[in-house]
């Protein structure tokens, strides 16, 4: 079932580059509407200039050791890198009652699943972190040490502190961390969101062919034992982000479909 009620925006038709306090602007002014119900649930898709951002878990020894300007803004997760050749995407959606925030990150990880696939290239969700991952190779003979082993309800954590760990971020469809029993993972989208009076702001950022050594004045994410990857470096071809947009919007479609209606106000 693909949903007709979720509109979708491309800021700059999806090609021209929209600085970022703009794009902001216009997620506020599209929130209003929405908590209002004037408006359906909007999706904005779009390319930002470089830019870095720092959400509230951001440390300060992740962000850029230069003088890049980093952005505070008030969604979960921690810094990362916003750029040409990098689809972002701003979901603009009211959530029913009773709101369950970590089903609605799972259903963006669903559709970036789905719209990888759409490319040949098979991603997944590790336990404990979010976003969307593309598994580093096996290593032949490798035995996972023990001791690095955190069972903490439902997850198992191969790896950091329990700390701030949500048990639902775990299941079949979630990938073990890695305990050095495969090659690094990389790091294909990234999620980070917030929700203000039932009502999503931020998103989703896809790596198509952008310039990966951005990523190297940072730490993604806050994290060191993983790197990144785009559909470009993945395929071994160019793949721009206006190509990347129509099987983004379908995906996102179907997976919005299936929310419950929330309440009207």
């Amino acid at each position: 079932m693909v949903s007709e009620n979720v509109r979708f925006v491309r800021l700059g038709n999806g090609e021209e580059l929209v600085p970022y306090q703009e794009a902001w602007e216009e997620q506020q002014r599209l929130h209003a509407l929405r908590l209002a119900d004037e408006i359906p649930d909007t999706v904005l898709l779009l390319q930002h200039p470089p830019v870095f951002t720092a959400g509230k878990r951001t440390k300060p020894e992740d962000l850029p050791l230069d003088d890049t300007p980093v952005v505070q803004v008030n969604r979960g997760g921690e810094g990362t890198w916003h750029g040409p050749g990098q689809l972002v995407g701003y979901p603009i959606v009211k959530l029913p009652e009773p709101m369950d925030v970590v089903a609605y990150v799972r259903r963006l990880e669903e559709a970036l699943i789905r719209a990888c696939t759409d490319f040949a290239v098979t991603t997944t969700r590790v336990e404990g972190r979010s976003g969307v991952w593309v598994l580093g190779d096996e290593l032949p003979g490798v035995q996972v040490d023990p001791a690095q082993v955190l069972d903490i309800g439902k997850l198992t954590l191969r790896m950091g502190l329990p700390l701030g760990i949500d048990p639902r971020l775990a299941g079949p469809e979630y990938a073990p961390s890695n305990a050095g029993q495969r090659g690094d993972d990389r790091k294909l989208a990234a999620i980070g969101v917030r929700v203000a009076r039932g009502v999503t702001m931020h998103g989703f950022a896809l790596n198509c062919n952008p310039d990966m050594t951005w990523f190297d004045r940072i730490i993604p994410c806050g994290i060191r034992d993983a790197g990144v990857a785009s559909l470009s470096s993945e395929l071994s071809r160019d793949v721009p982000v206006p190509e990347v947009i129509p099987a983004v919007e379908r995906r996102l479609a179907e997976v919005l479909a299936e929310l419950p209606e929330p309440a009207a106000r």
